[in-house]
């Protein structure tokens, strides 16, 4: 157990950690830094004075709160263990070495681990999971991001609008546009739009959003929040494509593969209750104040984040949504509840909320009220806020690259 903390702090700048990080990380080894554990699996005999020497100078400065050095020493105990197991012969490795690496290759698994419970499990005991992760994650060495992504943005944004969409085969209809209202009051929101179920575009909303201010989003913060956290992430521009599927990565692969990679392919982190999973993020963002009119408290909240081609393809929600842009542009079609049948619902319970019809490519043969189905287009840029009454369709296409999030409340 010894090595567990030894690989930690090969991988971890403990001088920076706080007292509640230093708890969550270090109380429960603190018992097995003891000689009487430490003589049960090394002594100078069996790893060669040398290497017994750096592992209890290692163990004093440790004890000593000399971190820096601790760390130092930690990692001359991993290379060693490293170089035994490569030298000779598999089966002629004492176990001794496989016990060294073993122990000090814990730590790069536990971050793994702890996501996959809050992926897949529950937030028990007050989330330690989460609390155990993020302080992990903070102190992790990250590699150097690489310089293409701390230019990423501007060779987004030096793209035309007219340029962007261009790309897509949808017609800006400036009659069709959806009406944009500057921070409306409470008031003026319920009573204009809310209860008549009438979508807009808010400005001007999420200003004070620390994402927006203190804190702006771009490639380099997110890697330095989220960068060695695991996420589901989606392969394929929409989900009805049959070559779809999904996979899990790490934040950092995910920006290498397809965001800075311009051959990656098409990949989206999309409807990920990211915020529950990495609250560091959650603290930069924050709930409308039009979710008040619900009549529940509990709103879902999840994050959509990836390159410029991804698609939501035409589809429904039954909750109340505002979705909400902090980086890049989308381009959104909607529907209203009274289209449904000229925008055909497959007849797939699975996808009873999402249309048959291909919006940039829609086969008029097969599907021909589609082209008499009254719509609105907008283009949702960086620091708006779309609201989504329930069952309104739409179609969501990314222009850049995006990330946003959606607040849904009943």
């Amino acid at each position: 157990m010894l090595l567990v903390i030894l690989g930690i702090m090969a991988r971890v700048d403990v001088t920076k950690m706080t007292t509640i990080e230093n708890h969550i990380l270090l109380l429960p080894f603190t018992e097995y830094l003891e000689d009487k554990y430490i003589s049960q699996y090394f002594h100078s005999d069996s790893i060669s004075p040398s290497v017994y020497s750096v592992l209890q100078c290692c163990l004093k400065n440790f004890k000593d709160k000399k971190y820096e050095e601790c760390k130092n020493d930690s990692e001359i105990l991993i290379d060693i263990a490293w170089e035994k197991l490569n030298t000779g012969h598999w089966k002629d490795v004492h176990m001794k070495w496989r016990n060294l690496y073993a122990y000090a290759s814990l730590f790069k698994e536990c971050l793994y681990t702890c996501d996959m419970g809050l992926l897949l499990g529950a937030p028990i005991f007050d989330n330690i999971l989460g609390k155990i992760a993020n302080a992990l994650n903070k102190n992790c060495k990250s590699p150097e991001p690489p310089k293409e992504s701390q230019v990423i943005h501007d060779r987004e944004y030096r793209l035309q609008k007219a340029k962007r969409l261009k790309s897509c085969n949808i017609p800006m209809l400036k009659e069709n546009q959806l009406p944009r209202v500057n921070c409306p009051t409470l008031f003026e929101f319920e009573e204009k739009y809310f209860r008549l179920k009438l979508p807009l575009i808010i400005e001007n909303a999420m200003d004070f959003w620390p994402a927006m201010s203190t804190r702006p989003w771009n490639i380099n913060y997110l890697r330095s929040v989220a960068g060695n956290r695991t996420v589901p992430v989606e392969l394929g521009s929409k989900y009805t494509d049959g070559n779809w599927s999904q996979s899990l990565m790490t934040v950092n692969e995910f920006i290498d593969k397809h965001i800075v990679c311009d051959d990656g392919g098409v990949a989206y982190l999309a409807q990920h209750s990211l915020f529950d999973q990495i609250p560091e993020l959650g603290n930069d963002i924050c709930l409308p104040i039009y979710c008040a009119l619900g009549e529940k408290n509990d709103v879902d909240i999840n994050a959509w984040f990836g390159p410029s081609g991804t698609i939501s393809p035409l589809h429904f929600d039954p909750k109340h949504n505002f979705l909400c842009q902090i980086v890049g542009e989308k381009y959104i079609r909607l529907y209203s509840p009274g289209e449904t049948e000229k925008v055909y619902p497959h007849k797939d319970s699975m996808l009873f909320n999402t249309s048959q019809v291909d919006v940039e490519h829609p086969n008029l043969n097969e599907f021909p009220d589609f082209q008499t189905a009254k719509h609105f287009d907008c283009i949702l840029n960086a620091g708006e806020m779309l609201y989504l009454p329930p069952k309104w369709w739409h179609y969501v296409r990314s222009l850049s690259l995006s990330f946003s999030v959606s607040f849904w409340w009943e």
